[in-house]
């Protein structure tokens, strides 16, 4: 395929419109991240969990501001179809991520699906929820070769700089 000038250009088109309308595709995201609130992680297809991950920050990004301020109880409202989440928005997840600026949420590939489409699929969710993590945790092993080798390195440099007056 050739790269052609048409292919630079956006025209504005900045979101993904996945096969249906602006409302329908609206109403999609507001379910996926009502979901993601209630459950603190999902499972969907990869396309549809990196387009709603930029809202779910950005509604934690106005839930920090507290249930006083007008525009963060507007914005909350619009995006939560299920209205008994909006405490659990302000009370529960703004605080955890008080000292946090951004990157509120993981998003991790998984396996396509099997059925029909093998749509590629993600699971997200928001960071430090209450669920085993999706990773296993790396451990700090002192014996591996590298991790040994700059043991002696450092042994050794700091060896060299005690010697030099």
């Amino acid at each position: 395929m050739r790269l052609t000038l048409q292919m630079l250009i956006s025209h504005g088109r900045v979101a993904r419109k996945m096969g249906m309308g602006p409302q329908s595709r609206i109403n999609m995201l507001r379910n996926i991240l009502t979901g993601l609130v209630r459950h603190e992680r999902i499972e969907t297809t990869a396309a549809r969990a990196d387009e709603v991950r930029f809202y779910a920050e950005k509604i934690i990004d106005y839930a920090k501001k507290g249930d006083t301020d007008e525009k963060a109880m507007k914005m909350a409202s619009f995006w939560l179809t299920e209205k008994d989440l909006v405490p659990k928005l302000f009370k529960v997840l703004a605080p955890r991520f008080e000292t946090q600026t951004n990157g509120y949420t993981r998003m991790a590939r998984i396996p396509n699906r099997q059925n029909l489409d093998r749509a590629k699929m993600a699971v997200l969710e928001y960071k430090g929820n209450p669920f085993p993590p999706l990773y296993p945790v790396k451990k700090e092993n002192e014996l591996t070769l590298i991790n040994q080798l700059l043991k002696g390195y450092r042994e050794e440099r700091a060896q060299q700089l005690a010697a030099k007056p």
